[in-house]
């Protein structure tokens, strides 16, 4: 699939301007283990996928730029000189975003025409606006020479979510797609930047993502919400970030929260300690065990954070059902997307027969299912 989306952005990108792009890969994200822990300076467990974004893009000479997204039809031009945000929820702001940030560093841009596609499956909480960020940028550093390190480009990334898509992401998304190693998940330490590849060998087991093809309108501010009140608790602890703080430090501070926030808090400090453990038991190669800490990881998303939904619970429900699969859990910001699921090669196919059939009698709706390889991070296409 990556080679045609490739093919397809070169063919339209000729047929448009009539000259050779460059071309760029830029893949979607899954995550082991470590949610909503990265704007907590904490641990997350990501990988690069197969699937992403690709992108044709090159220099325009003819005093505007223009930015087209082949599944949605829609083409934005632009001055580099007057950019502003469009209306929440739009693609262009993406694009827009990582331009206004490269500015922001005092970088030279001229104009340029981008053509992008996709095949991450839309809302299923695999970062398609990380992927989409980390193309742009790496296609204007190659084209401009911009000399910005990978490190540099996933800043910038991570700006254009918080100052033109409006949601204060952590940093796991853009360095998942930016920085991921083929057959290896990262552990990534959000507050150093710095991570541990390790090699993913699931043996007879392996990963099967489940989408529920429903996405519920509160995501992103209930997302800014709970930053908000994990930050407000580290500033009452004394300290930067939930990342420093200990179980016994959270009930020196419990009777001065409410008792959501004090839950909160304390998944943010157990999930952290998961992701540690999640390496610990790879390095072992106890699937056992990591499938225990998966499970637990959706626990405390579910019952105290309180990101999942209905439809998650339910697909969690169904994994916990068959002895096959080890650990499952919602993946991404939550409300809606898909669950990652460790399920013995043996069974997949009875199991995906079995959970389909058990949504759609469930919620009226089919529920997607995808396998997915590791990949490499960011990259130019020859």
């Amino acid at each position: 699939m990556k080679d045609e989306l490739i093919k397809d952005v070169k063919a339209r990108y000729r047929e448009a301007f009539g000259t050779e792009p460059l071309l760029i890969f830029s893949p979607g994200r899954i995550n082991i283990i470590g949610e909503h822990t990265d704007y907590n300076d904490g641990f997350v467990f990501p990988a690069a996928v197969d699937k992403g974004i690709a992108a044709a893009i090159q220099k325009s000479d003819t005093g505007v730029s223009t930015a087209h997204a082949l599944d949605m039809d829609s083409t934005i031009e632009f001055q580099l000189d007057n950019l502003k945000p469009q209306a929440e929820g739009s693609w262009e702001n993406y694009v827009l975003g990582v331009v206004a940030e490269i500015q922001n560093r005092n970088k030279v841009l001229g104009n340029f025409n981008i053509i992008f596609r996709g095949d991450i499956p839309s809302g299923a909480g695999m970062s398609s606006s990380a992927a989409l960020e980390n193309s742009v940028v790496f296609g204007l550093n190659e084209l401009f020479d911009l000399g910005l390190s990978k490190l540099d480009m996933i800043l910038i990334s991570q700006k254009a979510e918080h100052n033109y898509v409006g949601v204060k992401c952590g940093i796991m998304d853009q360095y998942a797609s930016m920085f991921g190693k083929k057959n290896h998940a990262l552990l990534l330490d959000c507050r150093t930047v710095k991570s541990k590849a390790y090699e993913i060998d699931f043996k007879d087991h392996q990963l099967m993502l489940i989408n529920t093809n429903v996405k519920h309108s509160l995501s992103d501010s209930a997302y800014n919400d709970r930053r908000s009140a994990c930050e407000s608790i580290a500033e009452l602890l004394g300290v930067k970030a939930l990342r420093d703080a200990t179980l016994i430090d959270l009930e020196t501070v419990k009777d001065k929260v409410t008792p959501a926030n004090y839950q909160k808090a304390l998944y943010v400090i157990q999930e952290n300690n998961r992701a540690i453990m999640a390496a610990k038991a790879l390095e072992d190669g106890d699937l056992d065990a990591l499938g225990k800490l998966i499970y637990g990881s959706h626990d405390g998303l579910s019952k105290q954070y309180k990101v999942s939904c209905e439809e998650l619970d339910f697909l969690v429900a169904q994994a916990r059902m068959n002895k096959q699969v080890l650990g499952a859990r919602m993946m991404g910001g939550g409300f809606g997307g898909c669950t990652i699921n460790l399920i013995e090669k043996s069974a997949t196919k009875a199991f995906a027969e079995s959970v389909s059939e058990a949504y759609l009698k469930a919620f009226g709706k089919a529920c997607s299912i995808y396998f997915i390889a590791l990949s490499e991070g960011t990259h130019l296409v020859n």
